[in-house]
């Protein structure tokens, strides 16, 4: 796709972010005429990270940003999953960063996913779980393990009010006890997704310690012959 077309693919056919919803990180994109390996080896060899937008009802069209640019963007932590605006000129537009592959040695960026969006649309997307308190929960100090089982749930939210991260309090938590997705409280019109909702995201368990300690325990209280 020559630059000229993509610019008119690109224009006017997007609704703009404005006021809050107006996104923090900004990327500016250039439209990459060659597609496939040899084209993206050729763009990170003259500084850029390639890229593709996709998504709603428009093909895909091949995209890079300068190299330092993406990884500012990256050590924000607020890339991934997060609303962000595409600049191309002088059109900007609402994007979800979907995917960012990196380098198995230099660990540098070579090639991120946009999707589209509108900046008011639920999505879909996965949202990473943490946890706070541990030294309030009964069941860690007297030597249970959290045992994770979601280290993210997805979620259903507006793009431009999507959680960076979903934090579960463990205060007053006991062995045995566990945290239900559906139990956790979520800001205005966010859910867990549908497939989400019955599972179990951690839960307060016996640790092998304590196992170990007991066993030695009742091998200790058995009466001798």
């Amino acid at each position: 796709m020559k630059l000229a077309a993509a610019r008119i693919f690109l224009a006017r056919r997007f609704r703009f972010l404005e006021g809050k919803a107006m996104a923090d990180i900004v990327l500016n994109v250039e439209v990459r005429e060659r597609a496939g390996t040899g084209g993206a080896r050729a763009t990170r060899g003259a500084g850029l990270v390639p890229g593709i937008l996709y998504g709603g009802d428009k093909d895909p069209v091949s995209i890079a940003v300068k190299s330092n640019e993406f990884r500012k963007a990256l050590h924000t932590g607020k890339l991934l999953g997060h609303l962000v605006t595409l600049k191309y000129g002088d059109e900007t537009q609402p994007v979800i960063a979907k995917d960012v592959q990196f380098h198995p040695v230099t660990d540098n960026p070579v090639h991120f996913d946009l999707f589209r969006v509108d900046a008011h649309a639920r999505i879909r997307i996965s949202v990473p779980v943490h946890f706070r308190n541990h030294e309030a929960s009964p069941g860690l100090k007297r030597g249970g393990a959290l045992n994770v089982n979601l280290h993210e749930i997805e979620l259903m939210a507006p793009a431009d009010a999507i959680p960076e991260e979903i934090v579960i309090d463990l205060t007053g938590l006991e062995i045995g006890d566990n945290v239900q997705a559906a139990d956790l409280k979520l800001p205005d019109r966010v859910e867990v997704a549908a497939h989400d909702r019955d599972a179990t995201v951690a839960s307060i368990a016996t640790s092998s310690a304590m196992q170990s300690a007991e066993e030695t325990a009742e091998e200790g209280e058995t009466p001798a012959a």
